[in-house]
Parts: structure tokens; C-alpha cells; sequence
């Protein structure tokens, strides 16, 4: 295990809540190794501004964006099963960005890209409106305690930055094992005139079969958590007024 030098650091702007503590941590010399020969290759950075989708991959497809994809195990295993789709992760934690590197050259992925960055300032800064199949947030840090419930990454603000990357028709996937948390997405999404829940009993909807059983779910499903998937469709703008 190494120190994560300084050059892999997370990007972020100063806010006064964020939905992460950072934490540079150690990496292992695969994670780090990855990262030096072939992290020009798959990351993106906030300094490149505004990206266009088919000028990155090469090619015109499916754009699928995770937010907070962990050490990236489902990721890659999206990536390689949905070769037609692009996908972009963003992800804070040095080790992370370091295994879905690792993951994607020793597989071959070219359907892959990333940003080591707050996912608030990539939004903001780098991701072109309408362009997202689909936008997916799994298990994110539920933040138990009620005074920390601010710092939530799933807020009415966020869905509404969402809302404008993904093209219509597009899907917004949220998955927890936590049920404050799944009580409080359903509750966020329910306020948003421009979404239509998938659900059709209720407010969850069965696991899709793109996504991967994650270990988080497998953890949580040992400490007796009920994981709630919650799926959701971008409406066309026209109806989503009415």
C-alpha cells in the first residue's frame, strides 16, 4: 500500500456541505500503477471545461453517468456488458478512480471514462445538457445521523441539475439499503414535476436486470437491510409543464 500522491488528489471546489469527507488513503501498487501509465487516457478533468460526448469516445452512443461508483465493480461490470453504451463515473476516493483504471486497461475498455472530482462541480462545469441515457446514483453515503441529513447527496437541488443532462425519456436509478434514505429519495423524487416514477406498487421497483448485485447490497442484505431500487423517466419538457 502507497500514499496517494498529490497529482491523484480529488478536484472540488470549497463548499461549506458536501456529501463526502475526503480522504486521500493509501492505494495498492495496482490502483497506483494504473493510474500513472493510463490515467491521461481515462480521465477527464474539470480544466477541459464542457465536454462533447463523441469527441471523448470516438463514436455516437448511449451516454450512462454514475455518481459516486465506489471501488467501480459494478461499473466495469456494465461497461463490458453493455459494449453499445458509454459510461462515465465520478468518484472522490483516490482508490476508487485507481481500480476502475486498473479494471478498464486490464479488460480493454474503451466504453469508460471518469472524473476524480466533486460530482456538483462536474455537473455544473463539464457535463453537456441532454446528453445522459441514463443517470444512476447506487448506495451512496446514507448519512445516518439527523443532523448530518444535509449532506445527502440525493436533494431536491441535485435532481434538478440532473433533470437537465438527461435527454428525454432518460433514466434517473437510485439504489440504497438504508430505509430513512429510501423514504427520503422517494420523497425528494415525488416533488419533482419532471420525472415519472417506474414503480408500479408503490414506490420502489424490483432490481433491473443492468444492475449489478453490488457488495454493498450483499452486506447489507447479511445485516438484514432490505435494498430498494428506485427507477425513475425523464419526461419531455412539454409535458413535464403541464
Amino acid at each position: 500500500m502507497q500514499k496517494v500522491p498529490v497529482e491523484f488528489f480529488p478536484e472540488y471546489r470549497k463548499k461549506p456541505i458536501r456529501s463526502y469527507v475526503v480522504r486521500s488513503g493509501r492505494m495498492t501498487d495496482s490502483q497506483l500503477r494504473a493510474l500513472q501509465q493510463f490515467g491521461d487516457e481515462y480521465r477527464l478533468r474539470l480544466a477541459g471545461g464542457r465536454v462533447e460526448w463523441e469527441e471523448v469516445f470516438g463514436r455516437r452512443a448511449p451516454v450512462v453517468l454514475e455518481i459516486g461508483f465506489g471501488m467501480a465493480d459494478s461499473l466495469l461490470q456494465m461497461a463490458a456488458a453493455e459494449p453499445d453504451k458509454d459510461f462515465v463515473g465520478i468518484e472522490v476516493h483516490p482508490p476508487g478512480a485507481g481500480a476502475l483504471v486498473n479494471g478498464a486497461a486490464t479488460q480493454n475498455l474503451r466504453n469508460v471514462r471518469l472524473y476524480l472530482a466533486d460530482a456538483v462541480d462536474v455537473i455544473d462545469e463539464c457535463l453537456p445538457d441532454t446528453s445522459f441515457a441514463r443517470v444512476q446514483i447506487y448506495f451512496p453515503d446514507p448519512w445516518h445521523k439527523r443532523k448530518h441529513s444535509k449532506r445527502r447527496i440525493v436533494q431536491t437541488e441535485l435532481v434538478e441539475k440532473l433533470s437537465a443532462k438527461l435527454q428525454d425519456g432518460g433514466l434517473l436509478h437510485l439504489a440504497t439499503d438504508w430505509e430513512p434514505y429510501a423514504a427520503h429519495m422517494a420523497k425528494v423524487m415525488a416533488a419533482q414535476p419532471g420525472f415519472e416514477n417506474m414503480a408500479t406498487d408503490g414506490p420502489y421497483s424490483p432490481r433491473p436486470s443492468f444492475r449489478p448485485e453490488t457488495k454493498f447490497e450483499r452486506r447489507g442484505e447479511r445485516l438484514g437491510h432490505q435494498v430498494n431500487d428506485l427507477l425513475y423517466r425523464r419526461l419531455e419538457l412539454k409535458t413535464a409543464r403541464r
